[in-house]
C-alpha cells in the first residue's frame, strides 16, 4: 500500500505546500545529499545512505521507505523495517537490529516498526516536517496492525554532562525537562516514550555511543 499525504504547513511568509509520501528510486541521489547536510562531522559520513541500502529500502519494505517534499523540493526522509521485538530482552545495537542499514533482515511478519533514520535538511527544519514524518509512520503502524514503533535516539547532548551524569540520569533529567536533548526532546514532542538506555548502540561520538529506546505504542492494539 502506498503513502500519499498532502498537508499545509505554516512558515514566516504563510503556509507552504508539503507532501508525504514513499521515496523510489528517483530519489536517491538526493536522499544522500540530504543525509550529508543532516549529519556533519564527528557523525561518521560512512554511516550515510549508499544507493545499495536505498535499493533494499524501496524493494523490501517500501511502506517504511518515507520522504516528505516542500513546495516540490526533496526536504528530508524517514526510513523503517519490521523486527519481531521481545521486550524482555530489548538490548541491540543499531547495526545489528536493521542489519547497518541494508535491513535485509525485515521480517514481514514482524510486530513493530523499527526506525532506521530520520533526517531534516537543516534549512527546512523549522517546519516541523520531522514531526510529520514521524506521524506519517504511525499511521503506518495502525496500517499494518503493528504492536509498536521502536528506535534508539541519539543523545548528542550527553557528551557536555558525562562528567557528572551517568545516561541514565542524563535521559531522566531531558525527561523531566531539567535538560533539553535536540533529538531525544524531539523524539518526545512527537509522542515517543523512552524505555531503556542501550550502551554501545551507534559509533556516536556526541552521544559518547549510547542511544536511549523510544517507543510508539498502537493505541489501536490493547494488551
Amino acid at each position: 500500500m502506498r503513502y500519499k499525504k498532502h498537508v499545509y504547513l505554516k512558515d514566516d511568509q504563510g503556509y507552504v505546500d508539503a507532501l508525504v509520501r514513499n521515496y523510489g528510486q528517483v530519489d536517491f541521489d538526493e536522499l544522500i545529499n540530504i543525509q550529508a547536510e543532516s549529519f556533519p562531522p564527528p557523525f561518521p559520513s560512512e554511516l550515510w545512505w549508499n544507493k545499495e541500502q536505498l535499493r533494499n529500502h524501496v524493494s523490501l519494505f517500501p511502506e517504511g521507505a518515507l520522504c516528505v517534499e516542500v513546495n516540490g523540493v526533496l526536504a528530508g526522509s524517514m526510513t523503517g523495517l519490521l523486527v519481531d521485538f521481545d521486550p524482555t530482552n530489548p538490548f541491540h545495537t543499531w547495526e545489528e537490529i536493521t542489519d547497518d542499514g541494508y535491513i535485509r533482515n525485515h521480517n514481514p511478519n514482524g510486530n513493530t516498526l523499527y526506525v532506521v533514520d530520520i533526517c531534516i535538511r537543516p534549512s527546512y527544519r523549522k517546519l516541523a516536517l520531522g514531526k510529520l514524518l514521524m506521524h506519517s509512520m504511525y499511521g503506518v503502524v495502525i496500517h499494518q496492525g503493528l504492536e509498536r514503533l521502536l528506535g534508539g535516539g541519539r543523545m548528542p547532548g550527553y557528551h557536555k554532562h558525562a562528567d557528572r551524569l551517568s545516561a541514565e540520569e542524563y535521559l531522566e533529567n531531558v525527561v523531566s525537562g531539567k535538560l533539553t536533548d535536540p533529538v531525544i526532546t524531539f523524539l518526545l514532542n512527537t509522542g515517543r516514550r523512552p524505555i531503556g538506555v542501550i550502551p554501545n548502540y551507534l559509533e556516536d561520538e556526541e552521544s559518547l555511543n549510547y542511544a536511549s529506546l523510544m517507543e510508539w505504542k498502537n493505541p489501536f492494539k490493547i494488551s
